[in-house]
C-alpha cells in the first residue's frame, strides 16, 4: 500500500493563499457587483446623495415608462436568435470542411480566425467603411445609395452580420477542436454499418460533441446579451440599435445618472442570461441521468 503524502505547513498555506486570492478575486470582480446591482436596483439613487428604497419601482418603470426598453429587449433577442441560428451552425459548417483536411485548409483557417482578434468596436468602425452611406465600399462597389447604418429598419440586421462575421470564426475553432477529438472508429464503424456521411455526423459525431455545444451555448448567450461596443461605435446604441447592455450604460454613466434604474436593467440583463443557460444545462444534466 502507497504511503499517505503528508502536506506540510508550507504547502497548505501556499493553497489557502493562492485558493483565497482566486476568490478573493471572483467575489470582488463578479459576484459583489452583481449582488450590488440586485440591492440598487430596488433604489433611487444617483451616485452621490443618499439611496432612496423604491422597491419594485424602477421596473415598474421599465415595463411601462421607459420607451426604449422594450426595443431593446427585442433587439437583444433578435440578435441572439441570429447568432444562435444563423452565425453558430455556419461556424459549425465551416469547421465540418475544414475538418476534412482540404487543400489550403489552413488558409481558410486563419482567413475565417482573423476577425476573432479584433474587438467588436474594431469591427464596428470596419462596418462603418463597408456600410457608410456617404464613403462605404458597398455602396461605392454596387452604385446604391441605401443608408445602411442609418436606416433603423435595417441597420440592425447589418450590425447582427457584422457581429455574426467574428463570431463564426470564433465558434468555428471550438468545434474544430471538439472534431479532433472524436473517436475516428465510431466513424469507421457508422461507415461500416453503411451510414451515409450526413447520417454519420447527425447520429455520431454531433452526439459526441456535447460538451462542447454546451461551451458554444453560453459562449453565444453571453455574446449576444453583453454586446455593446459594436453599436456604440456606430451610433452610440440609437436610431434602431438600441440594447440592454446600452442602456445600462446611459443611466449609469451618462449626464443625469440614475443608478438604480441602469441596475434594474443590469439584472434584468443577468437573468434573462442566466436563465437560457440553466435550462439548456438542466436538460443536459438531465439526459445525461
Amino acid at each position: 500500500m502507497a504511503p499517505v503524502r503528508r502536506y506540510s505547513a508550507g504547502d497548505r498555506a501556499v493553497v489557502a493563499v493562492g485558493l483565497g486570492l482566486a476568490i478573493a478575486l471572483e467575489l470582488a470582480l463578479i459576484w459583489g457587483p452583481a449582488l450590488a446591482s440586485i440591492v440598487l436596483s430596488g433604489t433611487d439613487w444617483d451616485g452621490i446623495g443618499q439611496p432612496r428604497w423604491v422597491g419594485g419601482g424602477n421596473y415598474a418603470d421599465l415595463a411601462g415608462e421607459y420607451p426604449p426598453f422594450w426595443p431593446a429587449v427585442r433587439n437583444n433577442l433578435l440578435w441572439l436568435g441570429f447568432l444562435a441560428l444563423i452565425a453558430t451552425p455556419f461556424g459549425l459548417l465551416c469547421a465540418v470542411l475544414l475538418d476534412r483536411r482540404l487543400r489550403l485548409s489552413r488558409v481558410y483557417q486563419s482567413a475565417l480566425y482573423l476577425p476573432v482578434v479584433l474587438s467588436l468596436a474594431v469591427v464596428g468602425f470596419i462596418a462603418q467603411l463597408v456600410f457608410s452611406a456617404d464613403y462605404g465600399v458597398l455602396n461605392a462597389v454596387t452604385g446604391l445609395t441605401t443608408d445602411w447604418l442609418g436606416d433603423s429598419s435595417i441597420n440592425l440586421w447589418v450590425v447582427m452580420l457584422a457581429a455574426g462575421w467574428r463570431h463564426t470564426g470564433y465558434v468555428m475553432i471550438i468545434y474544430l477542436a471538439g472534431l479532433k477529438s472524436v473517436d475516428p472508429a465510431l466513424k469507421e464503424a457508422a461507415a461500416i454499418d453503411g451510414a451515409s456521411e450526413t447520417q454519420t455526423f447527425f447520429r455520431v459525431v454531433f452526439p459526441a460533441l456535447r460538451p462542447v455545444n454546451v461551451i458554444v451555448l453560453v459562449i453565444t448567450v453571453i455574446e449576444a446579451l453583453r454586446a455593446f461596443d459594436i453599436v456604440y461605435a456606430i451610433n452610440k446604441g440609437r436610431n434602431g440599435l438600441e440594447l440592454l447592455s446600452v442602456l445600462v450604460t446611459e443611466n449609469i454613466v451618462g449626464e443625469a445618472a440614475r443608478i438604480g434604474f441602469g441596475s434594474a436593467i443590469a439584472v434584468i440583463l443577468l437573468v434573462i442570461s442566466t436563465g437560457f443557460i440553466v435550462v439548456y444545462l438542466s436538460q443536459i444534466f438531465r439526459e445525461d441521468r
